[in-house]
């Protein structure tokens, strides 16, 4: 009689062996199914922020050709910084670039009167000392 013949408690070792090995496999098939379902979930997350991420890329192309149109770059400049066109008396040549150049640069109309920084120029603080902790008396004394 061989080994894998013999009985134990009614049933042929093959059996059991067969049995465990059975046993190994469906857990080892749940437990990958298990594992696949998270990874599954998880890329199923990451492929909706990407679309989310792609749709707010998408918004923001939309609101920087919104942003950098000239009509509105030239109103807005106008509007706050008094910048218009270029007189045609503005105009230059090639040729009369290096005599521009040459000159000095006129001084401005109105002196500007510089202010000293407050920060920069205040005397230092003394630190405030800190305060001394408090204690509170019982009452049942």
């Amino acid at each position: 009689m061989s080994w894998l013949g013999r009985r134990v408690r009614g049933f042929r070792l093959l059996d059991l062996v067969a049995l465990g090995v059975l046993t190994m496999l469906i857990l080892g098939v749940y437990l990958a199914k298990t594992i696949a379902g998270r990874e599954r979930t998880e890329i199923a997350r990451v492929e909706r922020q990407i679309e989310m991420e792609k749709a707010r890329i998408r918004l923001l192309k939309a609101e920087v050709s919104h942003l950098e149109q000239p009509a509105r770059i030239e109103r807005l400049s106008e509007a706050y910084l008094g910048l218009g066109p270029a007189s045609l008396k503005r105009e230059t040549t090639l040729e009369a670039l290096a005599d521009i150049a040459s000159k000095p640069l006129a001084s401005p109309a109105v002196a500007v009167e510089v202010t000293p920084d407050p920060i920069l120029t205040a005397a230092p603080q003394p630190a405030a000392p800190l305060a001394v902790p408090t204690q509170v008396a019982e009452a049942g004394r």
